[in-house]
């Protein structure tokens, strides 16, 4: 088993600017993405409770990008759990193209979000349900794990 969960993706034309590079927000696009399918198949517990009230708000999201990448790139975004608080899940996303010559990082990014409950007029933070907490364990960071998080 690796220590990120990952999702693979073939860059399209529609992902492009008109230079021919991916256009920016497709990375941001990517993490959501990312994120959704781990919870579908990680912790679908959990989207039985955002079905139900609990929220997942989007506190910060951030890219660093190293590379560029074009249409038909094989990419793999790979997602790991870099904080993990009371109420709050900080992921770290890498962007890592996939070539034939071997794997190349081509970006990283931070998403935090933070657990909330109640209508939306009234929402107050929540505890990250367990089943999150234990879908995330296997792909936390050493620091992570070394907090005892």
């Amino acid at each position: 088993m690796s220590d990120y969960y990952e999702i693979r993706h073939t860059v399209g034309f529609e992902e492009t600017n008109l230079v021919g590079n991916v256009y920016y927000v497709n990375y941001v696009r990517w993490q959501g993405r990312c994120r959704e399918m781990f919870l579908k198949e990680k912790a679908p517990a959990v989207l039985e409770e955002v079905r139900a009230d609990l929220k997942l708000f989007t506190l910060k999201v951030e890219c660093e990008f190293f590379a560029e990448i074009t249409a038909f790139d094989e990419l793999s975004i790979r997602l790991r759990l870099e904080e993990l608080t009371s109420t709050q899940v900080q992921f770290a996303f890498d962007y890592v193209h996939l070539h034939p010559d071997g794997e190349r990082l081509v970006a990283r990014g931070r998403q935090r979000i933070a657990c909330m409950r109640g209508p939306n007029t009234a929402t107050v933070p929540s505890r990250v349900p367990e089943q999150l907490r234990e879908a995330l364990a296997p792909y936390a960071t050493s620091t992570v794990n070394g907090r005892g998080a």
